[in-house]
């Protein structure tokens, strides 16, 4: 028995073969501290199954799930000036966008798309928090100018994810100015009678908060939400008191009377379509494909002919 062939050679070429075991299986609630399979948390929307926690989803991933079999069509947004003001803080303006797009995936903060939910006819839009903190800056407005010209275009509602830090201090008074920017389109689709509902998403935060993200016919708010437009801490520091528990939170905001609903992300399909069709004055959406009708059998007239 040669044990050098036999033993040693394969010792040593599984210890340098053996396969890393990548970082990214498994993810930890930052709730609860469970230790979550990366696909057992993306089947359940990012959500908890644990605790509940609503952890970020990106735009795309959101509306994998949204969509009648996650089917939408992407709608072009205009591109503007992409650094018009040359901004630099401790780095260029412009090497932050290719960073976030590098690291992100996507062009801009906010996803406009088209496609049927429950089998109605919507135009959707979607910040994606980590560009930038999702922040509102010359593109997010001609976003949802966009999708609010498309709404009306096809005579269908707009839904609107929000998740934002707030106004893109980077590109000045031009960020500044896409709150009226953003209004007056809301106002185009109450002009043409069309429905707006908006769902608040952790965080939401700024002027995204004065501005499209409060002006929905319907205020829905996942749980746990942050939605301000000065946050708890900035608060505290002003008035020298301590806030109440929860200040803020979606659930705070619907006590207070500041939303009508507060639902969790994976119940929030079969509400936004009950509401859409409520608001249409549609029938109730049908929640189950219908079967196949039955063929009927083609009728052999051969052996009647030859009787004849």
């Amino acid at each position: 028995m040669n044990w050098i062939s036999n033993y040693v050679r394969p010792r040593i070429n599984s210890i340098f073969s053996r396969r890393e075991v990548p970082e990214n299986l498994w993810t930890k609630c930052d709730e609860c501290g469970q230790m979550l399979f990366h696909r057992e948390l993306a089947e359940n929307q990012n959500v908890c199954p644990n605790c509940g926690h609503h952890m970020a989803i990106k735009p795309r991933e959101r509306f994998r799930h949204f969509f009648d079999g996650g089917i939408f069509t992407e709608v072009k947004v205009p591109e503007p000036i992409q650094d018009p003001l040359q901004f630099r803080d401790q780095k260029k303006y412009a090497d932050r966008i290719k960073e976030a797009r590098r690291t992100t995936g996507e062009k801009e903060a906010m996803l406009v798309a088209e496609g049927e939910v429950g089998r109605t006819p919507i135009v959707a839009v979607a910040q994606d928090f980590s560009y930038m903190a999702g922040s509102m800056g010359m593109y997010v407005g001609n976003a949802i100018i966009a999708a609010a010209e498309r709404a009306v275009e096809l005579k269908r509602p707009l839904v609107l994810f929000a998740a934002a830090g707030g106004a893109r201090m980077q590109e000045g008074i031009l960020s500044l100015m896409q709150m009226p920017r953003t209004t007056v389109a809301v106002q185009m689709l109450k002009e043409a009678g069309l429905p707006y509902v908006v769902v608040l998403t952790h965080p939401t935060t700024g002027g995204v908060t004065a501005s499209y993200a409060m002006l929905g016919d319907v205020q829905i708010a996942e749980p746990g939400a942050l939605i301000c437009f000065a946050g708890p801490r900035v608060i505290e520091q002003t008035i020298r008191e301590k806030l109440p528990e929860g200040f803020q939170r979606a659930e705070y905001l619907l006590d207070h009377g500041m939303l009508d609903r507060v639902t969790p992300r994976g119940k929030l399909k079969d509400e936004i379509v009950c509401i859409l069709r409520m608001l249409l004055r549609e029938p109730p959406a049908v929640m189950a494909d219908l079967p196949a009708p039955a063929q009927s059998e083609p009728v052999d007239d051969a052996p009647a002919a030859a009787a004849e």
